[in-house]
């Protein structure tokens, strides 16, 4: 029998060690005892021993280490990437499990790891796969990560060797667009974390699972319980002037009245449905960290309409206001005041918010913008984007409005755009800026969200 080594990072080591010690010695003489079983039983001991243990993050403190890589045991005490600390950061572990076993069996050669702002086009970083541990069917790749961070994931298994084209490995920095169309054919057949319980639908259509250090920042609303409260109202809205049709989603929280403040929210399709806010805007709302709202989720229908709405479009603002907002407001109260309204969007989402609040700031008075794309129309970054242009130019002003600018570090072209727009808004009003340790990644957004609806509604809340 193989003995376990048990890593407690407690004060009571000594302490916790001999009583697991004990416990080994005496179920080693009991051939019914099972190492699966013996683990358990430890994890037991040093959880009653070690209660603060119960405050460091269930992937660091217990580590089980006698099993038998790979064996059924071994797999079944793995609940998602595992980390140790190291001098200023964590050493993080994924491991992926081969459903066809050993290399003798399995056709794989690659499981390629999308992890979001660390090997992901954004960070125009080349590719990464796992590496198989020989004889098993385990797959596993280690990265250093701040104690800060926190971003979505995913695995792509592969049988081909010509995934991405050669100028993604060669030179200096890979190829740009080699490693965005690489990415973009391989991503339709990405999976989550089969280990990981937190795993969801990401905004570009496939499954991602989370992952998040242990100092990784509080996000209001998503870290409590689920709250029940208003079930959301989803309808049909079929555009004159934008000539579609779309779903809408309209939640409210408190009592009816006409000077509820109004929230309009972007991408409206992936928070009602791959990560429904309608919990946490409650809990907030709840614990008198939100005012009561009326919130209007809008549908982008699909990528191409997205790609052409909300990239500085005023016809699609318009329709909003002159056919959208009446009829919610027919329906369900809310204030027409500028200064109570908020647009909030990510991505072009961000870009949308700012421009709608720079082009009608007698109707959206506060802008959340996350991760905008402030480069647009100029992917490559060389020149500024649009917005950027107009307000240098003076053909729009941000004085009056409220507005919360967000974007992560790990993003360098959304975050160096966000920074160019930032020097122009600034001098002209106060702005709010947060920058984040994390990449383009609905994982990161959904607490600046509700951060974000809570700074800027702060003058509401009693």
């Amino acid at each position: 029998m193989v003995s376990p080594a048990v890593c407690v990072s407690s004060p009571v080591l000594e302490r916790t060690q001999r009583v697991a010690w004990l416990f080994y010695e005496r179920a080693s003489h009991s051939a019914a005892t099972t190492l699966l079983q013996m683990q358990i039983v430890i994890n037991n001991i040093i959880n009653k021993i070690c209660p603060e243990t119960k405050k460091t993050d269930k992937h660091e403190v217990i580590r089980v280490t006698g099993l038998k890589t790979g064996s059924e045991a071994w797999w079944q005490s793995k609940n998602g990437p595992e980390w140790t600390r190291e001098k200023g950061h964590y050493r993080v572990t994924f491991w992926w499990r081969d459903p066809a076993g050993t290399q003798k069996t399995s056709p794989l050669k690659r499981v390629w790891l999308y992890i979001t702002g660390v090997t992901d086009h954004h960070q125009n970083a080349r590719p990464q796969s796992l590496e198989r541990i020989p004889d098993t069917d385990v797959w596993q790749w280690q990265g250093a990560f701040t104690p800060q961070w926190r971003g979505s994931y995913c695995f792509i298994p592969s049988v081909n060797d010509d995934d991405f084209a050669d100028a993604v490995f060669h030179g200096e920095q890979p190829d740009r667009l080699a490693l965005r169309e690489g990415w973009r054919k391989l991503l339709p057949a990405a999976m989550a974390d089969p280990l990981n319980p937190q795993s969801w639908r990401g905004g570009r259509g496939h499954p991602v699972s989370a992952l998040e250090m242990p100092e990784a920042p509080v996000q209001p609303g998503w870290n409590t319980p689920a709250t029940p409260g208003n079930a959301p109202v989803c309808f049909e809205w079929e555009s004159v002037r934008l000539n579609n049709r779309r779903r809408v989603w309209v939640f409210t929280t408190g009592e009816d009245s006409p000077e509820r403040p109004l929230a309009v929210l972007l991408d409206g399709q992936f928070w009602a449905e791959s990560m429904p806010v309608w919990s946490p805007l409650t809990a907030l709302t709840n614990a008198g960290k939100l005012p009561p709202a009326v919130y209007v989720l809008i549908d982008v229908i699909d990528m191409a309409h997205r790609n052409h709405e909300l990239p500085c479009n005023p016809d699609f603002w318009q329709a909003v206001q002159e056919e959208l907002l009446p009829r919610v407001n027919s329906r369900t109260p809310f204030s027409d005041r500028a200064d109570r309204t908020v647009v909030a969007g990510q991505s072009f989402g961000g870009l949308s918010s700012l421009y709608a609040g720079l082009n009608w700031p007698e109707r959206f008075g506060c802008v959340l913008s996350q991760s905008g794309s402030y480069w647009w129309p100029h992917r490559g970054g060389q020149q500024d984007g649009l917005l950027i242009e107009q307000l240098k130019a003076g053909d729009l002003t941000a004085r009056g409005l409220r507005i919360v600018l967000e974007a992560g570090r790990n993003e360098p072209l959304i975050f160096r755009a966000n920074q160019a727009i930032y020097a122009e808004l600034h001098p002209q009003q106060p702005v709010i800026w947060r920058q984040v340790d994390g990449g383009h990644d609905a994982l990161c957004w959904r607490g600046g969200l509700t951060q974000g609806l809570m700074t800027l509604w702060q003058p509401l809340i009693h």
